[in-house]
């Protein structure tokens, strides 16, 4: 059984990520280096190369945990949504927070958010991350679609993703001219759109 593949050797690599994932959050992919993850998990710097192939595919890694974080929390989110028929702005209210968190003017939620964009950003110079941002789109796609389900709307194909994309673009542009209220842009852009791109069901 190799290092990594032991109980002390599967510690240290979670340790490893969890402190990229951390240092991701604080200061983006330029802050994830190999010393400063192993300082961070208390570890040898050598860890760092010996549990994983490359900094990208620990990077990898990082990324794959923080999304798996915000989609468990967007789970719990709709897992307490009850199944009745909403209108525009209650369903809108609802999306924005499956895609933004509660309150992300907090610090944490803004650079959860601004980590958010960046590995979608990154993926088109890291290979390694497309298919972890595959995995998450699968699963933001689930959420949301369950969410309009219970409340009483639904999707043609392509629609949510296209519903998706607007409201990133508006994300974007809050984050990056540091609006007060990028969360206010965005459910402004889908109370327009809303009624049209998720119809509610009839009957």
């Amino acid at each position: 059984m190799s290092g990594a593949a032991t109980p002390k050797g599967e510690k240290r690599r979670q340790a490893l990520v969890a402190s990229a994932a951390e240092l991701l959050l604080e200061g983006g992919f330029d802050a994830v280096r190999h010393r400063a993850v192993a300082t961070r998990a208390g570890l040898p710097l050598a860890s760092t190369t010996y549990y994983f192939d490359s900094l990208d595919d620990l990077i990898a890694c990082a990324v794959e945990l923080n999304g798996n974080a915000d989609m468990d929390a967007a789970r719990a989110r709709v897992e307490v949504v009850t199944m009745r028929r909403r209108g525009s702005e209650s369903t809108v209210d609802l999306l924005v927070d499956l895609l933004f968190g509660v309150d992300e003017r907090l610090a944490e939620s803004r650079e959860r958010l601004i980590s958010r964009y960046e590995r979608s950003v990154a993926c088109a110079r890291h290979p390694a991350l497309r298919d972890v941002q595959l995995r998450l789109r699968a699963q933001l796609d689930e959420v949301l679609t369950e969410a309009l389900k219970r409340s009483g709307r639904s999707t043609a194909d392509g629609q949510l993703r296209r519903l998706v994309a607007m409201v990133d673009g508006a994300m974007i542009t809050g984050l990056g001219e540091y609006d007060p209220d990028p969360r206010g842009l965005a459910r402004g852009m889908l109370l327009e759109s809303i009624d049209v791109m998720a119809p509610s069901v009839q009957g």
